[in-house]
């Protein structure tokens, strides 16, 4: 190019500036960051992978209780064994526990392994306890579903919580307050049973009733 062209044309005698080095500093920060929100994504999923395998206290530890991992040993543990769904006793209770004034949740398949359950067993989340036994008037009791649960139930203690230093275990069936070991407790049809462990509150009262659906 003539210098009387870049003369008369100063723009052309000097290069265009390079701006991809500055769009390539200001993508850094924002590479930096999703990096950032990844790893700390990732750290998260992995602590609470770890804690969901982690090996469970023989008590349960303390809430939520989750169903174990290996049901059948909670199940034989119980005296009950898994099989089909039996029908020479078909009938529900509902369960509803509370550790300092929190409701706490009754898994869902307590008692269940595969296609096969427990007389004595939960299919959702809501605490209804389903009794389904293949002999006429086969008793069971609490402290079966909670040994399935993986879950210890005393007269002083559920799960690694015990009563002492303020706090206590009580327990109640259709709003009645129920003595002795709360685990000896029948399941009968359409109770409401409670159990409540904390400092004693006598603004708190547990449900004397529950709503089943049509066919419970």
């Amino acid at each position: 190019m003539s210098q009387e062209v870049m003369h008369e044309n100063p723009e052309l005698a000097e290069p265009a500036e390079d701006t991809r080095p500055r769009r390539a500093a200001r993508r850094r920060p924002l590479i930096a960051g999703l990096a950032a929100v990844v790893l700390a994504a990732a750290g998260i999923g992995a602590y609470q992978y770890v804690q969901a395998h982690a090996p469970r206290p023989a008590d349960g530890g303390t809430p939520p209780w989750p169903i174990p991992a290996d049901p059948l040993p909670g199940i034989r543990a119980a005296g009950l064994a898994p099989g089909p769904m039996g029908h020479a006793e078909h009938y529900h209770a509902h369960l509803s526990v509370f550790v300092d004034g929190e409701e706490v949740e009754v898994p869902a398949d307590i008692g269940i392994v595969g296609e096969e359950m427990s007389p004595v067993h939960t299919h959702d989340d809501r605490g209804v306890i389903h009794v389904e036994s293949h002999t006429k008037g086969d008793v069971f009791t609490l402290g079966q579903l909670f040994r399935q649960w993986g879950v210890t139930l005393s007269a002083d203690r559920i799960g690694a919580l015990r009563a002492g230093g303020g706090k206590v275990l009580a327990a109640e069936v259709d709003g009645k307050p129920v003595s002795g070991d709360p685990a000896a407790v029948v399941i009968r049809s359409h109770q409401q049973i409670s159990l409540v462990y904390g400092t004693p509150d006598p603004s708190f009262r547990p449900p004397a009733s529950f709503t089943f659906k049509s066919d419970e």
